[in-house]
């Protein structure tokens, strides 16, 4: 076949340069103002000569891995033979291999998660603290320690001097470090430190982070699959066995597909033969021996367009017998198998007539019956199947099962979708068939019965069937199933023995076309006779059989064998017959013969058809067959093979000689035709063939092109003569025709084709000794192919829109002209093996022998003999290199074809690319300078192509985004490519004309940052050169500029801040983007300039080119990481210098990147801390803006001229875009990878350059990296992994920013147009590869436990390096400052970031190291600590504290040390080591307060390693030291205990702030530590939301720091200590007790705290306003800031006044219009038991949430005791009256609980006005217990009596705790009519306040009288004065009372009169009578009242004795309190 010798090759370095395409790549461009040295980066440099600088500069490096940094591989080239894939084992025809040149070099492999998956096995596993919290130890080395440990808090007594329990000293210690206590150097220090920093790290940083985005990477290509045949899905269907009820003779099976919908067979015929042996044997007199491959009994078929109107039909065919069908199927449908007994005779009689049958008529065949099996059901319900039981199993979310199918996949969507792979196995078991019927044989019959079965009421089910049993297995095809045969019956491999029994691949006539280039030989022809008409046909013509044979020639001995056998016979027949319709003079036919057809045909080559009446019945004379008609068709014509459906007349005699050439429709005299020449003989042809194409447009082409190679002129084609004077018009036309060709065909014969034309361009063709150019035409036919080719293909495209097939063309097929690759090694060269195809005789032959060979061989030179050397001569002055008439013919192109190229133009280039490598490595031109290699004309036609290209880029962006993307890709690969075999330099400057008109362009354009993405997308793949290292020179020093120009003389001219000689130029500009380094490091410089260009505050689409340029970079540098290249470390440190500008760039963007440590405003921490210059001057978050940073980063003002930062552009305060959260950190990442692989002596120097504010800026960055990659815990990938989608980490800034409303909704709009994409809406962007559907597995949302270990495993190690990369650049920063005058504020920059590093969450292996550092810093800068600011030395003693409670012995072994030198370095410089004492304390008592999982065991074993180095100390032997450590750790022991005391009460808020509140006490002489703990307590209360109490603790604490100022000096505007706060709250008293005996102020070491100032008192003031402001008490808020208010005026600070002033209008409005707040609700709790220890008998005042009810506290505190206690322990005294102690049961414990009010006197009231006054400040409460005297608590009005118990606390409400001890308490007892008369008082009192109520509340006031007049039944007003008016009392004492209950009544009754009065002013109509009621009621009562009321006591007129007074008021006193 045309394929037969073709060859398939690649070329150059494609296989390294595919591999290193699959990396990634990059952008470019340029900031508006570089540092110090000329060039804007918004311009691109001129690039140095590429070439020149190579052989000027001789490499310095020595021949090993840094030479091969500096040189490209000399054999760059390399042309690779691979031999074309044979799916047989046995070629189809003579091959050759496909040839594959590539450029070889290290392969890459893409990043992608899986390989970075690969890479991270066999990480250590990092040890964190917070992992290890759950399982409470972590690893081995813990668990011991808690046998041998302290005893365990529950043994504790509860009382405070548990201490002595847990004696230190019976602890063990965690091990020493070795060589702690010995003196050593500094710098010995610093270099064992290194030594064990560098040991066992990673060697790639990047493969612990995420891998680069997929959907960025621009440049991967990946290498095009080599052409394969086309299979769809693969259906293996097996046949085991069919049974009837009854065996009498052989049954043949015949399977195929069939399409309902199409209309259309879709597969070729199956044949199988399940008969018995015995059944077999019967047909032995006809039989050969019958081949293997006839016995095949399963079959694989193929299906491209899967659809659920696919059939498999089976249909049954029997020896031909006498009888019609109906007669012959009678038997099978009547005769049962178990009736075989009664039916034997009649069997016997079958089995008789069958068996002579057979013998007689055994070749011919009869149709049986049929049936039919639809595919989908059988699909589906097996994928039912597996649905269901899958559902247990891991069942991937639903849409991973959708494999992506083949390039047929588009049309099988929407409701026909099905699909034929991956469903479970089935076995059928088909019972009914249908019987044949004469009349309705043909296809189209079939198609009506099997759309008929698709209904639920069919036809056919009301037919009666023929049983059988037919077993079938139904299954997926396998991958490589053995003991296949192909449809040419070869064996396809693997096929273990040739023996086993064969399954055959059946062919597939797909339903619709199918685009796939021919890669096999095939040449089929299938034969459907349809039917034959001999109606009027005289004579015996009624079992009409027809006979098909090939004949090569006329003789009955050519007809060859070629056709296909069936089943159960040889492989190939010389004849086959169609089965017989019995006495059917008209029958119809469905049977197929498939032919193998010749590779060589000629004319005579024709089918010829015979037909035979067959007589059934064996009569004497009579023959068996008998011919009745011929006929024939010739299979070529004009060459081409005739296919198609033909209607063909019959002979009735034999045909006459050389009828051959003629056709049937011709009328020969002398014959005789049935019906007169009609036509009556209806078939079809169709072929499947990689030899015929099938397509007139073809076949002329190909014809053509074949006569000009032969010169075989005169030709005939069709009715023309071509002659030489027409061909070259003809083959112009033929040219230009080829893009009508159908696609299909165009396709299969696509590299065919294109070979042809490449071969019309490269050595055109000689007619008549002229050289006739088709260049142009070939040119403009090749870009219609191959639009052709793309447009068929277009479902097919890769990402970036190439086409599969036409690339593999590229690849693999493409070989220039007339070239034999000449193998290595003097390997003979390969052949074409064209002798084997055997030549005919005679002139046609020979011409289409050779025309056959030319179109099957892609090099027809060597098929054809040169005429002469003449001829050879002028063929090769005519050939023409392929690249250079591309090149031409594209610049020149006509408008009309250059649309059609840019439309493909990849393919073009890579054409181009290919050629030239072919060129230089068969023209043995390799060692050429490049310089060389191509002429001029030729690299001038290149620069064209680019420039114009270029510009088609910048055009078309706006109109066609698409094509504008693919047209920049295809550019970048081009110029990729083209740097391996062309001149460096001149293709840099292409690079750099292309990157000047895409800047020109971006000032007018509409969108630039469509125009940026693109021209980064350039970079990137640039970039991904697989020399792209070595193309930047890596290793040359960089020369400084030629000409100084201003800057750099003024730079030279500043002095740095650590060095006093001038910077070093050089190596500024190595870490500058300057004009040396990106002339030098051209390709590096572009990306690093894109990066800077995209991260400028002003740059335009912001977040979208922050994400690509990060990515190019990122990408990048992972592919560095993993190249085997780069793997040593000095290379790696060369690769590094080539990224240096990053830090830089980074060192800019600070300010907008994501803040990782979320302190806002806190970016810049020290940067700010370190600028002098700038304070107040940045913008408002305290960082520097951008401009300034460039004046001091290196303009040419002095860093000292103020005017530099001043006269910054206005702009430059625009803050920018900032980068999103996986932006950041991924330029973190980047960053980081530069620090860790560049040269640390490098760094050290550029450090040595920087200016303060630009080191500081450094640092923060440095402190960013360590927040960024700070590890989560395992826990977190738990929680996350709920919500996990690859982006979280963005969507978590966003939601952020959304909750706390730092962005408003309009913004948010705004900034998701911007991101949405430069290109407007990606829908309409069909390739993008960022929306395609099938996304990786990445985003797979539930990930496996598995997955979450490797993942926090990874991020442990990512955090550790991260890490420790930080710690080795700091470590370098302090060797590089150890000698400036700046150091101070560096080292304490630097020791912030140390310290951060020391408190984030870190791995064990990381704090050994940081911990080493910590105590190097320590003990060279001491002063540090010691002299400066106290806030370091606090933070460093909390963090080696908690690092002391670790839970991993390692960290505590080195926390323990770090403290202990800590103590010692503070002792040894002042004799007292007071401050970290002070520190030391405070820490823990913080740590204690706030930590939640604080192992207080494990500190304890710390504390006791410290004593143990005290104790070892031999250097301090003689001093106090040892005795003040000892006394130290015995303090933290004893707050240790208390705080395990906490512990134990966690759950119970009162005694857990009871004991907080008691350590506090205990800190009455440490101002410090009290202050600590009230803060500790404050923030509890507001965990609790106790905000009152939190804000008293905040009170409290300011007046601790108002006594500590007022001792120091006597300020005018300082509160005067505690007395100043009284109006807050008088419980302040208490911080008076700092008096001058417990603190000298000057003491070191006290009060040193930062609270302890007066802008310490000021932040606890706000807090404490800020806090009563949440507990709505705006009075006090008031109160505070009287005292804040004269200190803020003092240091005249407005803003904050104004804040204060705001804020206190706030509460007075808010007091105004929040008259009825809600404070508190207050309980009476007395704890009676032995159980409750120190509570026992206590009363206590509950402050609880206001509306609290009793039922709820009571609830809560017998559940929280119940939980403690036990059940049936704690019981709840439900009365309140006093409790007897002897009563109770000593086993259980009681709790009496009372509601109780606030009190007060009545002198009070007049103070307590507000709702406010009478909640605040309380101290006295009261409840009243009724009583009677028989015990019962209520009984009849004159038994009732009350008791009102007073109760005074310690402390007035609200405190700093919620409960108070009750410290007094006094009770009245009241006598019933006493009762009455408060009753009576309380109820005129409502009355009067509803009458009076303004705005008045009509039914508060019904409900008020209907109580007070209504006819009550019990105890209303009228029966309490019937009880106590009604007599006057004997006992003269209480006359009194009688009186005044009297009054009261007089008073109630005109309190009811007014309220009367009021309701009827407020009723409505509605209510008159109601109200007349209440009259009618009221006037009732006062008449029953009158006679009550109007009698008087005797005694009353008369003077009371004064004795009687005094005692009568005795009940009301009140004892003093």
């Amino acid at each position: 076949e045309a394929r037969s010798s073709r060859r398939a090759w690649t070329v150059a370095a494609e296989v390294r340069k595919q591999v290193s395409r699959e990396r990634s790549g990059s952008p470019h461009s340029s900031r508006r103002c570089s540092s110090s040295l000329g060039v804007p980066l918004t311009e691109v440099v001129e690039p140095l000569d590429f070439e020149d600088v190579l052989q000027s500069r001789p490499p310095e490096a020595e021949p090993g891995p840094l030479r091969d940094l500096v040189e490209f591989p000399a054999d760059d080239l390399e042309l690779l033979l691979q031999p074309r894939e044979c799916r047989t084992t046995e070629p189809g025809i003579p091959e050759d291999e496909w040839v594959q040149y590539q450029y070889l070099s290290t392969a890459y492999s893409p990043i992608t998660a899986e390989t970075q998956r690969e890479r991270q096995k066999g990480l250590p596993r990092q040890v964190f603290e917070q992992d290890t919290s759950g399982d409470e130890r972590s690893g081995p080395e813990d668990l011991d320690d808690s046998r041998r440990g302290s005893g365990s808090p529950e043994d504790t007594p509860r009382s405070s001097g548990a201490s002595s329990i847990f004696d230190l000293r019976n602890l063990t210690a965690d091990s020493l470090l070795p060589s702690l206590l010995e003196r050593v150097a500094p710098e010995d220090v610093d270099r064992r430190n290194e030594a064990l920093r560098r040991q066992h790290r990673p060697p790639a940083l990047l493969t612990l982070y995420l891998a680069p985005d997929e959907d960025e990477a621009v440049e991967r290509c990946s290498c095009p699959e080599p052409p394969r045949e086309h299979f769809g899905q693969r259906i293996l269907v097996k046949c085991l066995s069919l049974k009837f009820e009854i065996e009498i003779e052989p049954i043949f099976g015949i399977l195929a597909l069939y399409d309902v919908r199409e209309k259309k067979k879709i597969s070729e015929n199956f044949y199988f033969d399940l008969n018995s042996d015995s059944m077999k044997g019967l047909l032995r007199a006809h039989g050969t021996h019958p081949a293997i491959s006839t016995l095949a009994r399963s079959a694989i078929f193929s299906v491209t367009y899967p659809s659920p109107d696919i059939f498999l039909v089976i249909k049954l065919e029997k020896v031909l017998q006498q009888g019609d069908i109906s007669e012959c199927c009678e038997p099978y449908m009547v005769m049962k198998e178990v009736d075989a007994a009664k039916n034997k005779e009649k069997l016997e009689k079958l089995r008789l007539a069958a068996e002579q049958f057979c013998t007689r008529l055994g070749r011919y065949r009869m149709p049986f019956a049929w049936t039919a099996v639809h595919l989908a059901n059988i699909v589906s319900s097996a994928g039912q199947l597996d649905r269901d039981l899958d559902s247990e199993g891991e069942r991937r979310p639903a849409w991973t099962d959708r494999r992506r199918r083949g390039p047929q996949d588009r049309s099988s969507s929407g409701d026909d979708a099905c699909s034929f792979s991956g469903f479970r196995p089935a076995t059928l078991t088909v019972t009914n068939f249908f019987k044949q019927e004469a009349e309705r044989l043909s296809d189209e019959d079939l198609f009506k019965f099997l759309a008929d079965m698709r209904r639920p009421s069919s036809l056919l089910r009301r037919l009666r069937p023929v049983t059988a049993q037919l077993k079938i297995d139904i299954s997926p095809a396998p991958e490589n199933p053995h003991f296949c045969l192909s449809p040419e019956l070869l064996h396809i491999k693997p096929y273990p023995d040739p023996r086993g029994r064969p399954t055959k691949e059946i062919l597939e006539f797909p339903a619709r076309e199918v685009y796939s280039p021919h890669t096999s030989y095939r040449n089929l022809l299938y034969v459907y006779p349809h039917s034959l008409n001999f109606s009027s046909r005289q004579g015996s013509v009624r079992n009409l059989t027809v006979r098909v044979q090939y004949m090569t020639g006329e003789d009955p001995s050519q007809a060859l064998p070629v056709i296909f056998g069936k089943s159960s016979c040889s492989d190939f027949a010389r004849e086959a017959f169609t089965p017989v319709v019995y006495h059917n003079k008209s029958p119809e036919f469905y049977e197929e013969f498939k032919l193998r057809l010749p590779a060589c045909m000629t004319g005579n080559h024709h089918l010829l058809f015979t037909f035979y009446h067959v007589s059934c019945q064996p009569r004497p004379g009579t023959a068996l067959e008998t011919p009745v008609g011929f006929t024939w068709i010739p299979l070529l014509q004009h060459g081409r093979l005739r296919t198609g459906p033909f209607c063909l007349p019959v002979s009735v005699d034999p045909l006459p000689p050389s009828y051959s050439v003629l056709t049937p429709d011709v009328a020969l005299p002398g014959m005789r035709w049935v019906d007169g020449h009609k036509g009556v003989f209806s078939v079809e042809l169709t072929a499947v063939s990689s030899v015929h194409p099938q397509d007139p447009h073809l076949d002329k082409f190909f014809t053509l092109v074949h006569v000009l190679e032969e010169g075989a002129f005169p030709f005939r084609l069709k009715d023309a003569v071509l002659s030489e004077g027409n061909v070259e018009q003809e083959l112009r036309a033929s040219l230009a025709a080829l893009r009508l060709a159908s696609p299909e065909p165009l396709v299969a014969f696509s590299h065919h084709v294109l070979d042809k034309l490449v071969h019309l361009v490269v050595r055109p063709p000689i007619i008549s000794g002229q050289i006739v150019n088709l260049g142009r035409g070939a040119f403009e036919a090749m870009a219609h192919v191959v639009s052709l080719v793309h447009r068929s293909l277009e479902a097919a495209q890769d990402a970036r829109g190439h086409c599969p097939q036409l690339a593999a063309y590229i690849h693999y097929a493409f070989r220039l002209p007339g070239t034999e690759p000449s193998l290595p090694s003097g390997a003979p060269p390969v052949t074409v093996q064209a002798a084997t195809l055997a030549r005919g005789s005679g002139r046609p032959a020979s011409l289409y022998l050779a025309r056959s060979k030319s179109i099957s061989s892609s090099n027809p030179d060597l098929a054809v003999a040169p005429g002469s050397v003449d001829d050879e001569v002028s063929r090769i002055l005519a050939s023409k290199l392929l690249h250079e008439e591309l090149a031409l013919q594209w610049v020149v192109s006509s408008s009309a074809v250059r649309e059609a190229i840019l439309q493909h133009a990849w393919f073009f280039f890579q054409l181009m690319v290919k050629s030239m490598a072919l060129h230089l490595l068969l023209g043995q031109r390799l060692d050429t300078p490049r310089k060389l290699r191509f002429p001029g004309r030729f690299l001038d036609d290149i620069t064209a192509l680019v420039g114009s290209v270029g510009l088609e880029i910048i055009t078309r962006v706006h109109k066609d985004v698409e094509l504008a993307e693919r047209l920049n890709a295809s550019l970048a690969f081009f110029l990729s490519d083209l740097l391996s075999l062309v001149d460096r330099g001149f293709i840099f400057n292409l690079v750099r004309g292309h990157c000047k008109q895409v800047a020109t362009r971006l000032q007018s354009s509409p969108n630039p940052a469509a125009l940026l993405t693109l021209r980064m997308e350039f970079t990137r793949i640039l970039c991904s050169h697989e020399h792209y290292v070595t193309l930047n020179l890596p290793c040359c020093p960089l020369s400084p500029p030629a000409s100084p120009s201003p800057s750099v003389s003024s730079t030279t001219s500043q002095s740095s801040t650590f060095s006093s000689q001038a910077p070093d130029p050089k190596v500024t500009s190595m870490f500058e983007l300057s004009g040396p380094f990106r002339q030098q490091h051209f390709l590096a410089g572009l990306l690093l300039t894109e990066l800077a260009l995209a991260l400028e505050p002003e740059a335009e689409g912001a977040s979208l080119l922050h994400k690509k340029a990060i990515s190019a970079v990122h990408s990048l540098l992972c592919s560095h990481d993993t190249d085997p290249r780069y793997a040593e470390a000095t290379v790696k440190a060369r690769v590094a210098e080539l990224y240096l500008p990053l830090l830089s760039i980074a060192r800019d963007t600070l300010p907008r990147l994501h803040d990782f440590a979320e302190v806002p405003g806190q970016r810049s921490r020290l940067a700010s801390m370190l600028d002098s210059d700038t304070e107040g001057e940045g913008d408002i978050s305290g960082t520097i803006n951008p401009s300034v940073a460039m004046a001091i980063a290196g303009g040419p003002l002095a860093p000292g001229s103020r005017a530099s930062i001043s006269q910054g552009p206005p702009t430059a305060s625009r803050a920018g875009c900032a980068l999103s959260a996986e932006s950041s950190r991924t330029l973190l990442a980047c960053v980081l990878w530069v620090l860790k692989n560049a040269e640390p002596a490098l760094l050290q120097r550029w450090a040595t350059d920087l200016m303060l504010p630009q080191l500081g800026r450094l640092l923060d960055l440095l402190y960013l990296c360590l927040a960024a990659f700070e590890y989560k815990g395992k826990k977190a990938f738990e929680r996350i992994n709920s919500l996990t989608f690859k982006k979280s980490l963005d969507m978590k800034a966003r939601l952020e920013e959304a909750i706390l409303g730092t962005i408003g909704a309009r913004q948010e709009m705004v900034r998701r147009s911007r991101e949405r994409s430069p290109f407007g809406n990606p829908e309409n962007v069909r390739w993008r590869k960022s929306i395609t559907h099938w996304k990786q597995t990445s985003d797979r949302v539930d990930k496996t436990k598995d997955e979450m270990e490797h993942e926090a495993l990874v991020e442990g190690n990512l955090a550790t390096e991260a890490s420790l990369v930080v710690l080795d650049t700091l470590e370098i920063i302090v060797q590089t400052v150890m000698l400036s005058e700046a150091r101070e504020s560096v080292l304490g920059a630097v020791l912030k970031v140390v310290l951060y590093s020391l408190g984030s969450a870190q791995s064990a292996l990381f704090l050994q190291h940081g911990l080493a550092t910590q105590r190097a810093l320590v003990s060279k800068f001491p002063e540090l600590l010691f002299e400066e600011d106290t806030e370091l030395c606090a933070d460093l003693c909390l963090r080696l504290l908690r690092h002391c409670g670790s839970r991993i012995s390692t960290i505590r072994t080195h926390a323990s040390a770090s403290l202990y030198l800590l103590m010692r370095q503070n002792f040894e410089i002042g004799h007292n080591f007071a401050r970290v004492k002070m520190q030391v304390t405070m820490s823990l008592s913080s740590l204690v307060g706030t930590t939640q999982n604080f192992s207080e065991e494990h500190l304890r074993r710390s504390l006791k390693t410290i004593l143990t180095y005290a104790e070892e100390d031999v250097g301090l032997r003689d001093s106090t030291f040892a005795e003040q450590v000892q006394d130290l750790m015995f303090n933290l022991h004893m707050i240790l205990t208390d705080t395990v005391k906490m512990k134990e009460h966690q759950e119970d808020p009162e005694m857990l702030i009871d004991l907080m509140y008691r350590i506090a006490r205990g800190y009455q002489g440490s101002p410090d530590l009290r202050l600590t703990w009230l803060k500790s307590m404050a923030g509890k209360h507001a965990e609790l939301g106790n905000h009152a109490e939190a804000a008293q603790c905040m009170v409290h604490a300011a007046a601790l720091v108002a006594e500590y100022l007022a001792l120091l000096e006597d300020r005018r505007h300082l509160p005067v200590g505690c007395v100043s706060f009284q109006n807050i709250s008088s419980n302040v008293l208490e911080e008076s007790a700092i008096s001058d005996d417990i603190l000298s102020p000057d003491e070191e070491g006290f009060c040193s705290g930062k609270h302890f100032t007066e802008l310490g008192l000021v932040g606890l003031l706000e807090e404490a306003a800020a806090y009563f402001t949440m507990g709505g008490l705006y009075e006090a808020v008031n109160e505070v800031y009287k005292n804040l208010i004269p200190i803020l005026e003092a240091h005249r600070d407005y803003k904050r006044l104004a804040v204060v002033h705001g804020k206190l209008q706030e509460a007075f409005t808010k007091i105004m219009h929040q008259p009825q707040r809600v404070f508190g609700t207050y309980f009476r709790v007395g704890f009676y038991g032995a159980r409750f220890g120190d509570l026992d008998e206590q009363e206590f005042v509950y402050k609880e949430p206001s509306i609290t009810k009793l039922a709820e506290i009571s609830h809560r505190l017998e559940e929280f005791y119940t939980e403690r206690f036990g059940d049936d322990v704690v019981e709840i005294i439900k009365d309140s009256n006093p409790v007897d102690k002897s009563k109770l049961d000593s086993q259980k414990a009681y709790i009496q609980i009372t509601y109780v009010e606030p009190y007060f006197d009545t002198y009070e009231l007049k103070d307590r006005v507000t709702y406010f006054d009478r909640n605040y400040g309380l101290r006295t409460f009261l409840f009243c217990t009724p009583f009677t005297p028989d015990g019962r608590a209520h009984g009849e009005l004159p038994e009732q009596h009350k008791r009102k118990t007073l109760l005074s606390t310690d402390h007035a409400f609200p405190y700093i705790k919620t409960r108070i001890r009750v410290c007094h308490r006094e009770e009245t007892v009241l006598t019933p009519v006493e009762v009455a008369i408060e009753d009576m008082q309380k109820k005129t009192r409502e009355l009067a306040f509803a009458t009076e109520q303004d705005p008045p509340d009509a039914k508060m006031l019904q409900m008020v009288l209907q109580g007070s007049v209504g006819p009550t039944v019990n105890q209303g007003p009228l029966e309490v004065a019937q009880v106590f008016l009604t007599e006057i009392p004997e006992d003269p004492k209480l006359f009194r009372h009688h009186n005044k209950l009297r009054l009261c009544f007089k008073d109630f009754c005109k309190k009811c009169e007014d309220a009367l009065r009021k309701n009827k002013a407020l009723i409505g109509q509605d209510q008159k009578e109601y109200h007349r009621e209440l009259e009618r009621h009221y006037s009732r009562l006062r008449e029953a009242l009158q006679p009550l009321l109007t009698q008087r006591l005797p005694q009353l007129l008369a003077p009371t004795p004064p004795g009687l007074r005094t005692s009568n008021r005795a009940s009301f006193r009140k004892a003093d309190l």
